[in-house]
């Protein structure tokens, strides 16, 4: 049984404000979040030949970290391969978003972690990052977070990114409009009322946005995770979320619901 699955059904656990604390203190969220989101998937989602690793980025403006080989694309027997393993938890039913993109051709914070599926662990699958304020606090920082989404897109890597901060004067429209304007040149705007964003890309050869858009205290939907252009696991964003908020610090948690520090 699906270790996660019993704690969603119990109750909903909304996205909280974490725009009103310090970066610090999402720093440690996320590093935990992290841990129990590739545990998740190493505990059944994922097929035996691909692990869900935490790796840490390299730094703000991060350079080509990930060798060449990383980046070169499953061949049809590994494709093969990967797609027999696969059992229950993968499907290739079309993930049912709310906002779907699709490109119109066929194309051919600087501590945090990300979380790297790997084929034997060696070739990138797919990648999985959770926004840090830190990846949108200058010009640079949410130029390098873009171009890096970018880059893993355009070289066949599936992305699902998570992102619980509301946008900025260097994202009005959140970071999917910046990341989906480079590769299809679409228009793209957040719904009224919706201010946070999952993003969920297919890396195929059309690539494909399935696109989530929440506003605090909305619960998280699971989220596809595309390990090929046909097959994806659903990621329980909420019952790791919910997982790792039942275990903060109550201070910590008293400061993100009241968007206050403790007294000295």
């Amino acid at each position: 049984i699906f270790p996660w699955s019993g704690l969603r059904r119990k109750s909903a656990m909304p996205i909280h404000d974490w725009s009103r604390v310090p970066s610090g203190l999402f720093h440690h969220f996320h590093q935990s979040w992290s841990i129990r989101i590739s545990d998740a998937l190493n505990g059944g989602l994922l097929p035996s030949n691909l692990s869900a690793l935490v790796e840490q980025r390299a730094g703000v403006r991060e350079p080509d970290v990930l060798a060449i080989e990383d980046y070169a694309p499953l061949n049809d027997r590994e494709l093969s391969s990967l797609e027999s393993r696969a059992g229950s938890t993968a499907t290739m039913e079309a993930p049912a978003s709310r906002i779907i993109q699709r490109s119109s051709e066929e194309s051919y914070a600087s501590r945090a972690n990300r979380i790297v599926i790997r084929h034997h662990l060696g070739r990138i699958v797919a990648v999985i990052e959770i926004v840090s304020p830190g990846n949108k606090d200058r010009p640079g920082a949410i130029r390098s977070f873009v171009e890096k989404t970018v880059e893993f897109i355009e070289s066949g890597i599936h992305v699902l990114v998570v992102d619980l901060f509301p946008p900025g004067v260097r994202d009005p429209q959140g970071l999917h409009q910046l990341i989906w304007t480079e590769i299809a040149d679409q228009p793209f705007e957040l719904p009224e009322g919706s201010d946070r964003l999952l993003m969920s890309y297919n890396a195929g050869r059309e690539k494909v946005a399935y696109i989530e858009p929440l506003a605090v205290g909305d619960p998280m939907p699971d989220m596809p995770l595309f390990l090929t252009p046909e097959i994806h696991v659903k990621v329980p964003l909420e019952a790791t979320y919910a997982a790792t908020w039942n275990v903060l610090p109550e201070q910590l948690r008293t400061c993100v619901t009241t968007g206050k520090l403790p007294m000295v």
